[in-house]
């Protein structure tokens, strides 16, 4: 006889189900609600009418949308039909479903909210006892935008497209005057294809207008850099008194350069350089992680493929975080964030920076890792003390921290959640929903941390 448990589908509840009861005790869909459930959603909660047919209260949206990036459910289709295949969702949802419609407008709608929510989760983290600031590391990591490499349009491109667009349109002018309509091909319509290539003209007249006020903006940028350069070198020929040794900088080249392009599905997006080699659409994301807990607490999107200029404005992030959170007194990062002026901002700042001034070899010899500690200069330099620290025993044990702490995050987000490309366009979205990742991912560890306590 075959031993085999029956197989009944049709089997009716005796009473009606609850999904509360199939969720086990102990789940990220569980500890997501009660995040939810106290935060200040006021913000959201109040910009809605109470005319026509009653709305999924804020709650429920932003758990379903949360607890989705937290598992690697990005879309609103995936998530709607989520709600009625897992278990976990229609626990969120309440057993209710609302459609991808209502949930793409809602992450496109509160998108500046849900970057205030982020501060609010940390500090949930806080009174849970799994976040201690101290000592912070930083990094970036290129993620595609919603948009194709092949949709870039460079600027020596479009003139030659444009050229020959406006010599088809006087073309399709003439054919459409002449009396004898035999010359026009059998199947053309005029009309449409006048319509169609000057719809282009407009697309294409509009990408060389952002490329020509970016061309101006960076030749701004590069004429008071040049200047300044000049300035030194003027400065120091007087106090020297002999002419400046080294190449006299170029001054900037106006308008736009033929290789300058734009974007026409995201014009706010940028071609760089990823890992592995080659060029794709992307934006750079930041992030500064907390060592001790892997939390993320201060992000921000920029459209520069470095990060050198990033420092700064990190520390300013950092800085508006609330005073209870505890405070910053030591800053990780790589040689990629490497300058002077960052290591006086993190002094001024009053956080001791580690940032490595060049790459660092992977197998340095015996002999220097055994070396003792060097003596500490005399009247340091916020620079010299920095480098000074690093090749310490001690300093070298800190900065390899940073190893562990930000990469491994953006590997969890990257490789076991999934999310390698934005789905909003724009910069302003893409920071909103930056932050939504990030916020998904702080939850996700804080149940972690929460249940290793």
């Amino acid at each position: 006889m075959s031993n085999f448990r029956p197989v009944n589908r049709d089997m009716d509840f005796l009473m009606p189900p609850s999904v509360d009861e199939w969720l086990p005790e102990r789940h990220l869909g569980r500890f997501v609600v009660d995040v939810i459930e106290g935060l200040d959603l006021r913000a959201m909660t109040g910009s809605y009418r109470g005319s026509g047919e009653a709305s999924y209260h804020p709650r429920l949206l932003l758990g379903l949308i949360i607890y989705g990036y937290a598992t690697g459910v990005f879309s609103s289709r995936n998530l709607e039909r989520a709600t009625y295949d897992s278990v976990a969702f229609r626990f969120i949802a309440a057993n209710e479903h609302p459609d991808h419609d209502t949930i793409a407008t809602f992450r496109r709608r509160f998108l500046r909210q849900i970057e205030v929510l982020f501060v609010q989760v940390l500090g949930v983290a806080r009174e849970l006892g799994v976040l201690k600031l101290g000592t912070v590391a930083l990094d970036g990591t290129k993620i595609h935008a919603n948009a194709s490499r092949h949709s870039a349009l460079s600027y020596e491109h479009a003139s030659k497209i444009e050229a020959q667009l406006k010599a088809e349109v006087a073309d399709l002018l003439a054919k459409a005057e002449a009396a004898d309509q035999a010359e026009v091909p059998d199947g053309m319509q005029v009309p449409e294809e006048l319509a169609r290539r000057e719809k282009r003209l407009a697309e294409i007249a509009r990408a060389k207008a952002i490329i020509e006020a970016r061309a101006k903006e960076r030749h701004a940028r590069e004429r008071a850099e040049y200047e300044a350069k000049m300035a030194a070198r003027a400065a120091k020929a007087a106090e020297t008194g002999k002419q400046t040794r080294g190449r006299v900088p170029q001054p900037p080249v106006e308008g736009p350069l033929p290789t300058d392009q734009v974007n026409l599905t995201d014009e706010e997006s940028r071609i760089m350089p990823v890992a592995g080699g080659g060029f794709e659409q992307c934006y750079n994301a930041q992030a500064t992680v907390a060592v001790d807990s892997l939390l993320v607490v201060a992000t921000d999107v920029v459209q520069a493929p470095n990060d050198k200029q990033q420092l700064a404005p990190m520390l300013g992030r950092i800085a508006e975080l609330p005073p209870a959170l505890g405070k910053v007194d030591e800053v990780l990062a790589d040689s990629g964030y490497f300058s002077e002026a960052n290591v006086r901002a993190c002094a001024a700042a009053g956080i001791a920076p580690m940032i490595a001034s060049e790459r660092a070899a992977h197998h340095p010899p015996l002999a220097e890792r055994s070396a003792k500690d060097p003596p500490a200069p005399e009247n340091p330099t916020p620079l010299d003390a920095m480098r000074h620290r690093l090749q310490t025993k001690a300093g070298k044990q800190r900065y390899a921290l940073r190893k562990q702490t930000p990469e491994p995050v953006f590997g969890i987000i990257k490789s076991v959640l999934g999310f390698r490309q934005f789905l909003l366009r724009g910069l302003d979205k893409v920071r909103g929903e930056w932050s939504l990742v990030t916020m998904a991912w702080n939850m996700k560890r804080m149940f972690a941390l929460a249940g290793a306590k």
